[in-house]
């Protein structure tokens, strides 16, 4: 059939869409790239739609996730100074352990909306959907629309994916910023434009602005790449590069400017450092000494011992494994055979750079979560997600268009075998899950590997047949793991997704929680939270209410909320680590005694750790000051400091126990205030919860 043009060149289509211009767009939507077959953007917008579904999935069963971020964003919501800071309560008496970007999104969603499980957490399946996106969008740009369909399912069926845009810590922005980052490398490998690279620098600086040093792992590789390959001239793109600097330096420091310049006695303490300064925290704390284990103030250390053994094994042993390396083997593989087959490109080549780009930032993270003697937790791998992903897709695609070439039929077939078999292995470690499905793995990967093997021989309809199986086959167990993910509720500090396995060895002693092989030490999964009976239905924030009654109650509230009590090892505090890992049950009776003239108070209560303060905050709505701040260990306030807020009349309550590594041998004022407390004030007995009336003395 024959279009007919009119004069001008309009055609019937375009007309109609100027006559409705959002009809226009719309179509233009749905339609995609006009080169571009008709299952194209359809399969990209149902990638997209299966993702949003599969990450707001039983999503508030999860309730607060981790009460110290949830604290930090209430927080935020209602004080601008808070939100700027990143404090932990409203009064700003201390900030999270990191800078506030990942804080901010979730701050404004709850100023909008209201507190609530949904509010604090759908910012972060928004910022999953984003990250399969871009991550379709940069694969897709060079490679085929299969390549970048294939790198977003990866990345959206990755267990540590799945378990991270679902929580609220700030690993899901880092993602998000380190996906968007690659892509404008790569846009600026294109034409070497300066533009692309400078919006590279702005988003490591908010990367920075989220989890500080991290952000930079992958800057060495990029620079690298682009000093190299870029299509221009060497002086103009080592100029270029120092513009991408400059960005990051504008975009990350201009927070740390005016906070280092802000007087400390009007703003909040620096949570996680020792001389109030983010300087420290970011080169002490959050930098060096998560490399060499040297962190003061920190709940446990490195050197083998404290975060779980360092090695090139590390990112495939125990519980690591399953949270992101099921196709880390094939990622390896595909990068070396990539490389090979393109090893006589020409200098600019994007195809090789986007290989290199994507490889460098696998390898320059990996290689420091490898041997990072410092805190390490099996979530943080979901840094690795894009990039492993991005490789999957691309270098499979490259070899599928080449299987006539018997040599890239072998290493397509190779990495089909390995990654099934690595799957096998992976599903073995959780016996009694879904023990028929590691089989079924095993055999559809080796069948495929076969008639991948011989593809040249096989038709056409055969070979597409193998490939499916194969896809299906690879990302069988990653999407069990996912699915269990979604199926649970994760709340805490230290979460990991999938099934228990042993030989965990990312938490402190081996496993997270303390226990290694990744249980609690109580017969569950460090970090899961058990279904708590929540409404569907309900709304947003509502759990189903305790026994006996008939009202609902917002998640983290009361026996409605997280965390349950027998999840944080008993009233009031409990949970690893002297219970600063977890936060605490806040009964009816003890909410209504912390609400009891709240209003004439700038804190109605005091508690040790920021976990176990943040629980009574989101309980009641009232600000509550973490002292010592996430560990218990950061000298704030002092003693002195304290002794000067109780006699104003300041704070209300002191809440006891909960105190750990600050309150006992670990250093700080904690311990300090406890005995203080204790001496002077009365102890009264609420919820199985010692308070201490800081109005009124012995």
């Amino acid at each position: 059939m024959t279009t007919t043009v009119p004069p001008g060149g309009i055609t019937p289509a375009d007309a109609a869409g100027h006559a409705h211009p959002r009809a226009g767009r719309l179509a233009a939507l749905w339609r995609g790239r006009e080169a571009d077959a008709r299952w194209v953007r359809p399969a990209f917008l149902a990638l997209l739609a299966a993702t949003a579904l599969l990450y707001l999935w039983n999503l508030s069963a999860s309730g607060y996730a981790n009460s110290f971020y949830s604290a930090a964003a209430q927080a935020g919501s209602e004080s601008w100074k808070a939100f700027f800071f990143g404090a932990s309560d409203p009064a700003g008496s201390i900030t999270v352990d990191k800078p506030p970007a990942a804080l901010w999104p979730m701050a404004l969603s709850v100023r909008i909306f209201g507190l609530g499980s949904w509010q604090i957490l759908v910012p972060e399946v928004l910022m999953g959907v984003a990250t399969v996106a871009v991550l379709h969008a940069a694969v897709r740009r060079r490679f085929t629309p299969a390549a970048g369909l294939l790198a977003g399912a990866v990345l959206a069926l990755t267990p540590v994916a799945a378990l991270m845009f679902r929580f609220n810590n700030p690993d899901a922005l880092l993602a998000l910023l380190m996906t968007v980052t690659v892509y404008c490398v790569l846009r600026a490998l294109e034409d070497a434009r300066t533009t692309w690279l400078v919006w590279a620098g702005v988003a490591v600086g908010l990367a920075f602005l989220t989890k500080t040093l991290q952000a930079f792992l992958i800057l060495p590789p990029l620079a690298l790449v682009y000093a190299v390959c870029a299509p221009t001239t060497l002086r103009r793109r080592l100029g270029q590069l120092a513009l991408a600097g400059l960005a990051i330096v504008v975009s990350g420091g201009w927070w740390v400017a005016v906070v280092e310049l802000w007087p400390a006695s009007s703003r909040p303490y620096i949570g996680g450092s020792q001389a109030n300064s983010f300087l420290e925290l970011t080169f002490g704390y959050n930098g060096l000494g998560r490399i060499n284990g040297e962190e003061t103030g920190s709940v446990g250390g490195g050197g083998g011992g404290g975060w779980g053994e360092t090695g090139v094994d590390r990112l495939f042993a125990g519980n690591i494994g399953g949270q992101v390396s099921w196709l880390l083997p094939a990622a390896l593989l595909l990068l070396v055979a990539a490389l090979f087959l393109t090893g006589r490109a020409a200098r600019t080549d994007t195809a090789r750079a986007a290989f290199l780009v994507w490889g460098g930032s696998l390898l320059s993270t990996a290689v420091i979560f490898s041997f990072m003697a410092g805190i390490f937790h099996e979530y943080y791998t979901v840094a690795l997600a894009p990039y492993i992903a991005a490789l999957v897709g691309m270098g499979g695609t490259l070899l599928w268009e080449e299987r006539a070439k018997p040599l890239r039929s072998a290493l397509l077939a190779a990495t089909v075998a390995l990654s099934a078999w690595w799957s096998y292995v992976l599903l073995g470690r959780s016996a009694d899950y879904l023990p028929w499905l590691r089989t079924a793995v095993l055999i559809g990967g080796l069948v495929s590997a076969a008639v991948l093997l011989f593809v040249v021989r096989a038709g056409r309809r055969t070979a597409l047949a193998a490939a499916a199986l194969g896809v299906a086959a690879l990302l069988a167990g990653p999407a069990a793991y996912s699915l269990t993910t979604v199926g649970e509720g994760h709340a805490g500090s230290i979460v990991t997704a999938g099934p228990a396995v042993a030989g965990g060895r990312g938490g402190p002693g081996g496993g997270p929680g303390g226990v290694p092989g990744g249980d609690d030490g109580d017969g569950g999964r460090a970090g899961v939270r058990p279904p708590t009976g929540a409404a569907q239905g309900a709304g947003p924030g509502t759990a189903a209410p305790p026994a006996g009654t008939g009202q609902a109650r917002p998640q983290g509230q009361g026996q409605g909320g997280f965390p349950a009590r027998g999840e944080t090892g008993g009233p009031g505090g409990g949970g690893g680590m002297g219970g600063l890992l977890d936060g605490a049950d806040v009964g009816a009776e003890a909410e209504s005694l912390l609400e009891r003239d709240a209003d004439d108070y700038t804190w109605a209560a005091a508690a040790i750790g920021s976990q176990n303060a943040a629980s009574y905050q989101l309980a009641t709505g009232e600000p509550v000051m973490a002292i010592g701040g996430f560990n218990g260990s950061d000298p704030s306030p002092t003693l002195a400091r304290f002794k000067q807020y109780v006699a104003d009349g300041r704070i209300h309550w002191f809440i006891g126990g909960g105190d750990g590594p600050g309150g006992g041998a670990g250093g700080g004022t904690s311990s300090e205030i406890t005995a203080w407390v204790q001496d002077e004030f009365t102890p009264v007995t609420v919820d199985g919860v010692t308070f201490y009336d800081l109005t009124a003395e012995k």
